[in-house]
Parts: structure tokens; C-alpha cells; sequence
């Protein structure tokens, strides 16, 4: 117990909230090492299309989930619906592993990415709704070191497994079982968070929620809060078009584009496909991918440890720059016919870090904590939603546009990153050290849209 806050119950809710973003992380990148596999056993070396449906699959999947999971949360709880999404998690691990066909598998992925589009709403907000205010942003942040260690932990999945035989593309699909099964376990083990047990007439669990995490003084002064910010009657999706609250839904919306259409996952789940046009055999290709997911992970770290000093927007300022610069070197080389060596490899790393140290857990932050309480569950699915389409299709056309136009694909890639930058000088808001009735107050109170 430090300053009244218990870390080590903290922690608890923050590690097992986090497993949803570790399973988010595994799913979409445990594709990357078994995509040649799969590429080979589909028969899809002559369609480069199918080839990014066979990834884009899941992503399609995520759209629906975070639309189905927004509103069920605000009926029947945080917690209730991540028991469900484990337990999705599990049985579609099993069926993708299982695919008979290609209808078959791209089907368990779409299903599996319900999962991942619940989860990559449901987590963050649980760990907003658990954290106080001086932390909340280095606890979400936690949330996405918990993204980039399943995604190390799948690349490590894919180096192991790549010499077992001709099914070991099943067997990396199969591991997902075990921590999906270890998500639902623990998830027994948590209350429901504080501001929905209070939204639904829970008042006394909901302080004792709160005293169990920082004490009576925390529990006295964030109920009242949360007793102030849910007087109103409940939220509607038209308040969000009501001035100041739309300017936090356009800023988050745009927000949700740019942290896809700059690349990110292209690079994540495309990595061996880069590294093999850049001259490595397969072996290589993979190693050099599993050194991507090491630097996702350090690098979070950064992120997790700067965002409650720094803020939000010096982190977006630095992570859009460095990540510009890197895809201009990329950009360069490919112009140039030099698209080899360890060059790429160091472009890629650079690219990487910022994301994963400036980018990723700030803009997840972001999207858990702007919106108000009453209404927090659905205006989450507008941004989360906006984020998995364009991440379906940015990963979708990739693997054409490298193959057909590759120095012009950096190019555009690099391009949007600048626009993201100039877009975070201009409008994007801080919202350090402030608590979530406050944000609250700050949108509700000023009509900011005008400068949208």
C-alpha cells in the first residue's frame, strides 16, 4: 500500500484485465510466421489478394465484435462479456488449427476476430474504469505491453514450430488454447468495475471496489465523481454529434485511422514477407521477425514509462516523426533498387520503436478514458470500430501493393504518417493527470469542433 493505493490489488485487476490485449496481440500476429506455410498449403502463390484475406480475415471479424461488445457492455458488464470472449478465444484457437479448406479457416479467423475486436475495447476500459487518475495511463499502457507480448510470444511460436512438418501451421494456431484458457480462469478472480456497478444501482460495491484499490479517501472523493457525471439521464449516441462532445468523437475517429493506415500492422503481420523480398531465406526472415517483437516489447516500455510524465501528445509528436523518417528510409532504398540487407532490417526496428514507444499504448489510452461514463461502453465502438476496418483493409491490399508498386507503397505510407503528425500539433488534446469526470467536464463544457 503506497499513498493509499493498494498495488498489489491494482495490479491484479490490471494484469488479468491486460491477458484480453495479450490474446488481441497473439491472434493477429501468430498469422505472420505461419503465413509462407499457409500460403503454400492453400495454393495461393498466384493471389496475392487471397493471400491478405487469409490475414484481413480476423481483422473483418474485429469489426463486428467491437460493435456486438460495445453495447452488450453497457447492459450486463466489463467483466461478464470478457468471460464470454475467453471462452471465443478457446474454441476458435481449436477450429482454426482444425480447417479442412480455406472456407473453413478464413471463416475460424472471422470468428476469432470477434474476439479480438471485443477484447481490444473491452481490456483498456476496464483498466480506465480501475485506475486513478495519476496512473490510469501507465496501467492502460500496460494494456498494450500486453498486446506486443503476444505478438513476441507468437513470433516465438512460429521460429519454434517451423520445422515440425507440414501441419505446423496447425500447431501455432493450437497453442492459442492455453492462454485463452488461462484468461478465463482468472477473470474469476475480479469484481466488476467500479462505475458500472454504480451505473446500475450497485453503489455500495462499487465503493468497496473502490476502497479495496485506493483506500476510503479514493472511494469517498471518485464516488462522488462518479455520482456527479452519471446524473444526467443515460447516454445516447446523438449526444456525441452535441458540440464538444463531437469534437472528441472526430478527434478520436481520425485518431483510430491514422494508428492503422500508417502501417503498423502491415509491417507486424507482413514482416517475413519484407525481410524474404529484402534477400533473407526463411529461417532469417523469421528470426529477424522475432527481433521485431523483442523491440515491440522494450519499447513499450518507454511508452509505459513516459506517458504519465511527458503526456499523450509529446509521445504522438515524437513516435509520428521517427516512425516517418524510417519509412523514408525504406522509401529510399526501394526507389533506389538497393531493397536488401540489414538496412531494411534496421529501418523496420526504427519504425517499430516509435510506433511501439509513442503510438500504440497512447492512442489505446486515448480512446479508454475521453469518452464520458454514462455512454463510455458504446462511443467506443466508433473509434475501435473505425481502427480494426482500416486495419482490415490496410493489411488486406498490402501484400499487392508490395508486390505491384513497392517503392510507391512506402511512399504513401510515409506521407500519412506526416499528416498524422501535423494532425497531433493541431488538435490533439492532453489529457494527462486528469481523472475521467474531469475530462468529462472539459469536453462537455467547450464547443472545440469548430476547429475540426
Amino acid at each position: 500500500m503506497e499513498n493509499g493505493i493498494n498495488k498489489g490489488y491494482l495490479a491484479l485487476l490490471t494484469i488479468v484485465a491486460a491477458l484480453g490485449g495479450l490474446l488481441f496481440g497473439f491472434d493477429i500476429a501468430i498469422i505472420t510466421g505461419a503465413g509462407p506455410f499457409i500460403e503454400a498449403h492453400f495454393h495461393l502463390e498466384n493471389s496475392q489478394l487471397g493471400l491478405g484475406f487469409s490475414f484481413a480475415s480476423l481483422l473483418f471479424g474485429c469489426i463486428f465484435g467491437t460493435a456486438f461488445a460495445g453495447r452488450m457492455t453497457d447492459l450486463y458488464g466489463r467483466k461478464n462479456i470478457l468471460l464470454y470472449v475467453a471462452l471465443l478465444f478457446i474454441v476458435t484457437s481449436v477450429l482454426t488449427a482444425l480447417s479442412t479448406s480455406f472456407t473453413m479457416f478464413v471463416t475460424a479467423r472471422f470468428v476469432g476476430g470477434l474476439a479480438v475486436g471485443a477484447a481490444s475495447m473491452l481490456s483498456p476500459m476496464y483498466i480506465a474504469e480501475v485506475s486513478p487518475a495519476k496512473t490510469r495511463g501507465m496501467l492502460v499502457s500496460f494494456y498494450q505491453f500486453s498486446i506486443v507480448f503476444g505478438i513476441l510470444i507468437s513470433y516465438f511460436i512460429n521460429f519454434l514450430l517451423r520445422d515440425i512438418g507440414a501441419d505446423n501451421w496447425r500447431w501455432m494456431f493450437f497453442t492459442g488454447v492455453f492462454p485463452s484458457a488461462i484468461f478465463f480462469c482468472l477473470l474469476f478472480l475480479v469484481p466488476e468495475t467500479p462505475r458500472f456497478l454504480f451505473k446500475i444501482g450497485r453503489e455500495k460495491d462499487a465503493w468497496n471496489v473502490l476502497k479495496k484499490i485506493g483506500g476510503e479517501s479514493l472511494a469517498n472523493s471518485e464516488i462522488e465523481e462518479i455520482r456527479e457525471s452519471l446524473k444526467e439521464k443515460k447516454g445516447k449516441i446523438s449526444d456525441l454529434f452535441k458540440p464538444g462532445y463531437k469534437a472528441m468523437l472526430v478527434i478520436s475517429i481520425l485518431l483510430a485511422i491514422f494508428v492503422q493506415i500508417t502501417g503498423i500492422n502491415a509491417i507486424i503481420d507482413y514482416a517475413p514477407k519484407i525481410f524474404l523480398t529484402a534477400g533473407f531465406n526463411i529461417d532469417a526472415a523469421l528470426f529477424a521477425t522475432f527481433g521485431l517483437g523483442i523491440t515491440n516489447v522494450v519499447f513499450t516500455f518507454v511508452s509505459i514509462y513516459f506517458i504519465d510524465k511527458l503526456g499523450r501528445k509529446p509521445l504522438y509528436i515524437i513516435g509520428s516523426t521517427g516512425m516517418f523518417l524510417a519509412l523514408t528510409v525504406l522509401m529510399l532504398m526501394s526507389y533506389n533498387g538497393h531493397f536488401s540487407g540489414m538496412l531494411v532490417f534496421i529501418s523496420c526496428i526504427a519504425y517499430l520503436a516509435f510506433f511501439a514507444g509513442c503510438i500504440g499504448p497512447v492512442f489505446w489510452t486515448l480512446v479508454s478514458e475521453i469518452f464520458p461514463n454514462k455512454m463510455r461502453g458504446t462511443a467506443m465502438i466508433f473509434p475501435v470500430l473505425v481502427q480494426w476496418l482500416f486495419n482490415a483493409l490496410m493489411v488486406w491490399v498490402f501484400p499487392e501493393m508490395l508486390k505491384n508498386f513497392r517503392t510507391g507503397t512506402f511512399l504513401i505510407i510515409a506521407l500519412l504518417t506526416l499528416f498524422q503528425l501535423i494532425f497531433t500539433i493541431i488538435w490533439l488534446p492532453e489529457t494527462k493527470g486528469k481523472s475521467l469526470e474531469e475530462i468529462e467536464k472539459i469536453w462537455s463544457k467547450q464547443d472545440v469542433s469548430h476547429e475540426l
